[in-house]
């Protein structure tokens, strides 16, 4: 019943209700970890994002070079996207907990410092 015509929309569709069901009370959670990361990539050289504008899970930041970014934190374990030749996406989620944020964070810091040359901390 749910999804109408289209099979894929039904599994969508249940994995929605699951997390209506069980995860919602934890949304605050992920939403206070994505404006910790916006915090601490708006830190660093050559990263322009509005933190104070992050009010969900998901974030959009520009760096010089968003492919090379997001190739060196793959390398570091770290999974964004890039949206074009400037823009990333982030998003936090159930398995993005505090230590991966600070992982991210670093992977940030060391991908920044490889693409400029500047001392990213």
């Amino acid at each position: 019943m749910v999804g109408g015509g289209m099979r894929q929309a039904g599994v969508v569709a249940a994995a929605a209700l699951h997390a209506l069901d069980h995860h919602v009370d934890r949304l605050a959670d992920d939403h206070s970890r994505a404006r910790r990361l916006a915090e601490g990539l708006a830190a660093l050289p050559g990263v322009d994002i509005a933190a104070e504008t992050v009010e969900t899970n998901i974030l959009v930041f520009a760096v010089p070079d968003a492919p090379s970014f997001c190739a060196a934190l793959d390398r570091d374990g770290v999974k964004m996207i890039p949206l074009d030749e400037r823009r990333v996406r982030a998003v936090t989620h159930l398995d993005v907990d505090d230590a991966a944020i600070e992982q991210a964070l670093q992977a940030a810091a060391g991908a920044i410092r490889g693409m400029t040359g500047a001392a990213a901390s």
